[in-house]
């Protein structure tokens, strides 16, 4: 089992890391709004497609083709821990390669969201200070790091709690030969 661990959630942690950091670079760590959210939460669904390889190949080869569900939640929840922490190395990565001051960037982006709502006067005043706070608190990696972690790891639950309800019935693209 640790084995599929391993190895499926490295394979999905490159995939995600990897199109973290690509997107990164590219874009200088600030895709755009209008799609980047939708364009990494898809590579992340594409990138824990592993977790159901993972469970399936663990469930035919080294379990006879049947697997229950706990077991299979599990197996899938270590895949996106492994991904996960590729994840968050990727995003480290990518903030000393690009070589910006993010939280100041990010701390920017939620007071122009606030004036761009409409703010004004002391919502505008608590938006601001609540930018400032984020922006001290994204420089602690204490913060920042399970923040990242936070942004993948529900999705590898949901996908496994999908795949292991899925795959548990032995008639879903049962084993061959």
């Amino acid at each position: 089992m640790w084995h599929s661990i391993l190895k499926y959630g490295v394979i999905a942690g490159l995939i995600a890391g990897g199109a973290l950091l690509t997107v990164s670079l590219i874009y200088e760590g600030q895709p755009p709004p209008t799609y980047g959210m939708a364009l990494g939460y898809t590579t992340m669904l594409i990138a824990l497609s592993a977790i159901f390889v993972g469970i399936k190949r663990h469930r035919d080869v080294a379990l006879g083709g049947v697997i229950r569900f706990w077991p299979a939640f599990g197996l899938g929840l270590g895949i996106s821990v492994v991904a996960g922490l590729f994840y968050v190395a990727a995003w480290e990565l990518a903030m000393v390669v690009i070589d910006k001051d993010f939280p100041a960037i990010f701390g920017q982006m939620m007071i122009e969201r606030a004036h761009s709502r409409g703010l004004q006067g002391d919502a505008l005043a608590r938006a601001v200070a609540q930018a400032e706070q984020f922006t001290q608190m994204y420089r602690n990696p204490l913060v920042r790091l399970p923040m990242s972690f936070a942004e993948i790891f529900p999705v590898g639950v949901l996908v496994s709690l999908v795949s292991a309800a899925v795959l548990r019935n032995p008639r879903v693209l049962p084993a061959r030969g």
